[in-house]
């Protein structure tokens, strides 16, 4: 199953690597787009959850490396978002194993 990291830049500057066990990320966020925070989040959940089942479908369990990315961007987002409601969250690029 291919993996990949993908990189988002925070409101404030920071840029943080996140994981995904599927490439499904592709088909829910595109490089150079902002996303404003809900909606990244929703996003997230989605694609993430999708990640975790296409692990469960192939080895028998969920993926708990995709859960607790989610909760990670999950917590990062609230901070965000009660700080500045309007704030976007922008995909940099993603990165297959082979392209580290």
């Amino acid at each position: 199953m291919p993996e990949m990291r993908f990189f988002v830049r925070w409101p404030d500057g920071e840029e943080t690597a996140c994981y995904s066990p599927s490439l499904v990320v592709r088909e829910y966020l595109e490089v150079g787009r902002s996303y404003p925070v809900a909606d990244f989040v929703l996003r997230s959940r989605t694609m993430l959850g999708i990640a975790s089942e296409r692990v469960k479908a192939k080895f028998g369990h969920y993926c708990s490396a995709a859960m607790d990315q989610l909760s990670q961007i999950e917590a990062r987002a609230k901070l965000v978002d009660s700080s500045h409601p309007s704030a976007s969250i922008t995909v940099v690029r993603f990165e297959l194993p082979e392209d580290a």
